[in-house]
C-alpha cells in the first residue's frame, strides 16, 4: 500500500476509537486493505440510523477510488445501494487524496436528504442547503507547536490529518516559531475540556476535536534520544468563528518565512491581521 494510505489507516484508528467503531479486516501489499466503520446518521424520520461502511482500499489508493459497501438494519438493499452510488460520486471529487473520513462524514451529514420521500423537496441526491451557521463563516483555531525534531515526518503527518479530517488552513514556520491555523465547519467543532493544553479562559476550547485527539495520542515527533513520542506541548492561542474579513482557506498549505514581516503579511493576506500582535508577537524570543 502507498504511504498515504498506511498513514490514513493509523489516523482513522485514532478517530474511530469507540468500542467496535473501527476494524481493519485485511491488509496486503498487493491487494490493499479492507476496513470497516460502524457509525450512525440521522435518517428521514430523524432517528439515528446505524450504518456499516466497508471500504476496500486497493494497492493504488488514494490515486484511485476505494470500493465501498453499505449496510444497515434499518435500510433496504435498494436504499443502501442508492446511498453507495451517491457516495462514490462524491469520492470522485476527493481524488487523489485519502478520503475515507470525508466520505463517512458526508454520509453522516446527508443520509436523511438522500433518503427523503419524493415530493418533500429533498429527494435522492439533494444535498442540504448551507445553514445559517455555515453562512456566517467557518470556525478556526490557532495553535502554537513548541518544536519539531522530526520535521519531515511531523509535517507529512499533519498534512495527512488535515486531509483525513477535511480541514483547511496553514502550517507556518518562521525561525523557531511554528503556528498551525485550522479551519472547519461549525458542525465539526465542539467544546471540550483539555487540562493538558495551555488554553484561553476556563480551558474551554472550540477546536476540531478529532484533530486534538490525533495530536495528543499519536507519536508524531521524536524525543531528544530519537525515540518516537507524542506532542505534549501544543498550546491553543485562539479559537473563534472566522472574522468577517477572513479570506477562507481553500486548502491546507505549509509555508516558511525568513522574517517576522513576511509572517505578518501572511496574516494580513488572510484577513487575520488582528491576531498577529495579540498572539504571535509574544512568541518572539
Amino acid at each position: 500500500m502507498a504511504a498515504p494510505a498506511q498513514e490514513e489507516l493509523e489516523a482513522l484508528a485514532a478517530i474511530f476509537c469507540g468500542p467496535g467503531e473501527w476494524e481493519v479486516l485485511s491488509r496486503s501489499g498487493t491487494q490493499g486493505a479492507v476496513c470497516r466503520v460502524l457509525t450512525k446518521a440521522e435518517g428521514p424520520s430523524g432517528a439515528d440510523t446505524p450504518l456499516e461502511l466497508v471500504f476496500h482500499l486497493p494497492a493504488g489508493y488514494p490515486a484511485c477510488l476505494p470500493g465501498v459497501s453499505i449496510s444497515s438494519e434499518r435500510l433496504t438493499r435498494a436504499q443502501c445501494a442508492a446511498v453507495r452510488d451517491k457516495l462514490l460520486e462524491q469520492a470522485q471529487g476527493f481524488l487523489p487524496e485519502p478520503m475515507v473520513h470525508q466520505l463517512v462524514v458526508w454520509v453522516q451529514q446527508n443520509l436523511r436528504h438522500l433518503l427523503a420521500a419524493p415530493g418533500s423537496g429533498a429527494g435522492p441526491g439533494t444535498c442540504p442547503a448551507a445553514s445559517a451557521t455555515e453562512a456566517e463563516g467557518p470556525w478556526m483555531t490557532l495553535l502554537h507547536l513548541d518544536h519539531m525534531r522530526a520535521k519531515t515526518r511531523y509535517v507529512r503527518t499533519v498534512r495527512q490529518w488535515a486531509s483525513a479530517l477535511g480541514l483547511t488552513g496553514r502550517l507556518l514556520f518562521m525561525g523557531s516559531i511554528i503556528l498551525l491555523l485550522l479551519q472547519g465547519h461549525r458542525d465539526r467543532v465542539k467544546k471540550i475540556w483539555d487540562p493538558e493544553l495551555r488554553t484561553p479562559a476556563d480551558n474551554f476550547l472550540l477546536v476540531p476535536q478529532e484533530y486534538l485527539v490525533l495530536q495528543k495520542t499519536s507519536k508524531v515527533d521524536v524525543d531528544s534520544s530519537g525515540k518516537k513520542c507524542r506532542e505534549r506541548m501544543a498550546s491553543v492561542l485562539w479559537e473563534a468563528r472566522a472574522p468577517p474579513g477572513h479570506a477562507r482557506f481553500l486548502a491546507f498549505e505549509v509555508k516558511e518565512f525568513s522574517s517576522l514581516d513576511e509572517l505578518r503579511k501572511e496574516f494580513e493576506t488572510a484577513g487575520l491581521e488582528a491576531l498577529f500582535p495579540e498572539f504571535v508577537l509574544g512568541l518572539v524570543k
